[in-house]
């Protein structure tokens, strides 16, 4: 073995016994350090939690295939992405999709939603065909790259991936762009500490 192999070796070995591979838990929920998704290996890039006073409605994780601590950051990186909820509270879908298309239309300019609108109403009518969301349900929406906007929730999919990696881009807009819809969850998903 030559020396840049066995460096290489050493290093895949002090990354694997690396203190940070445990999963994070927050608000009792796991974490994973690591994720596979769409034959890419991604990584936790930061938690947040969205709460409104006492209430807490979900705690937000997203993964990337590298890390990037701003929104200019995470738009860059390329690979399939996911961004995971974990329910705390009951809501119904309705809540969910008023939710979803005022934080992209708060965060995108009147062109980017002119491009977006139709994407937006087919994922909004996936969303409502659910009822309601209940404590203790996760919620996956991955980007796939040639597939999209993927919706899952407890491991099951619903409706067909909405293509487009720009209506991605605006989903997570909501949560880590400009008018994000929890500051203090911004950092947390950004890496920072969590809110």
């Amino acid at each position: 073995m030559d020396s840049i192999s066995r460096r290489t070796a050493i290093a895949a070995a002090l990354l694997a016994c690396w203190p940070h591979a445990r999963a994070i838990v927050v608000e009792g929920r796991d974490f994973a350090e690591r994720i596979a998704l769409a034959g890419s290996d991604l990584q936790l890039n930061g938690v947040g939690l969205r709460a409104v006073a006492w209430l807490k409605g979900y705690v937000a994780a997203l993964y990337l295939t590298r890390k990037a601590t701003t929104a200019a950051d995470v738009a860059r990186v390329n690979g399939p992405k996911r961004l995971r909820l974990y329910i705390l509270e009951e809501a119904t879908t309705d809540h969910f999709t008023r939710s979803f298309n005022n934080g992209i239309r708060r965060n995108s300019t009147p062109e980017e939603l002119a491009r977006l609108a139709e994407r937006m109403a087919q994922f909004s009518r996936t969303i409502d065909q659910i009822g309601k969301v209940k404590k203790g349900d996760t919620i996956d929406l991955d980007f796939i790259p040639g597939a999209g906007l993927r919706f899952t929730i407890n491991g099951v999919e619903h409706g067909k991936p909405v293509p487009g990696e720009d209506l991605y881009a605006a989903l997570l807009r909501i949560f880590i762009g400009t008018k994000p819809v929890d500051a203090e969850m911004k950092i947390g998903l950004l890496g920072g500490p969590i809110g």
